[in-house]
């Protein structure tokens, strides 16, 4: 018989990729109204500030218009709403789903004061951008030497 040294930390990894699988499925999945679980999701995006506006840029593939919300409070922006399961998804016989369902929300503090009468957003092929025009007190502004 074979005597075998036994190394604590040699389990280490193992044992913290097993409680982050079950943090992850205990934290993100819910059930749906009795249908397949769903996980939780939020968009991927891009935020990039320049001179006079700050871009924010979403996707949303599968997200219809009419379920995306945005709105601007506080300094804080706000980008919310839902992916439905396409009618003829909805079935119990899946071997494999990796897409999210469900709905989302984001929110995003803004660093510099933005004049909310000129947001714009538009969405298209699955992409959402919105511009978030500065206020004329946040833009930088050149002082003369005398």
């Amino acid at each position: 018989m074979a005597i075998l040294r036994w190394r604590p930390t040699h389990y280490i990894p193992s044992i913290q990729r097993e409680m982050n699988r079950l943090f992850d499925e205990f934290m993100g999945q819910d059930v749906e109204e009795g249908e397949r679980y769903s996980r939780k999701w939020s968009p991927e995006v891009d935020i990039v500030e320049m001179e006079n506006e700050i871009v924010l840029t979403a996707e949303l593939p599968g997200v219809s218009k009419s379920d995306i919300k945005i709105s601007v409070q506080d300094g804080e922006l706000t980008l919310s709403g839902k992916k439905d399961v396409p009618e003829n998804e909805k079935s119990d016989c899946y071997h494999c789903s990796e897409r999210y369902y469900g709905p989302f929300e984001r929110k995003f503090t803004l660093s510099t004061i933005i004049d909310s009468t000129k947001i714009n957003a538009e969405f298209k092929n699955g992409v959402l951008k919105v511009r978030l025009p500065k206020a004329e007190a946040a833009k930088p502004t050149q002082i003369e030497i005398k």
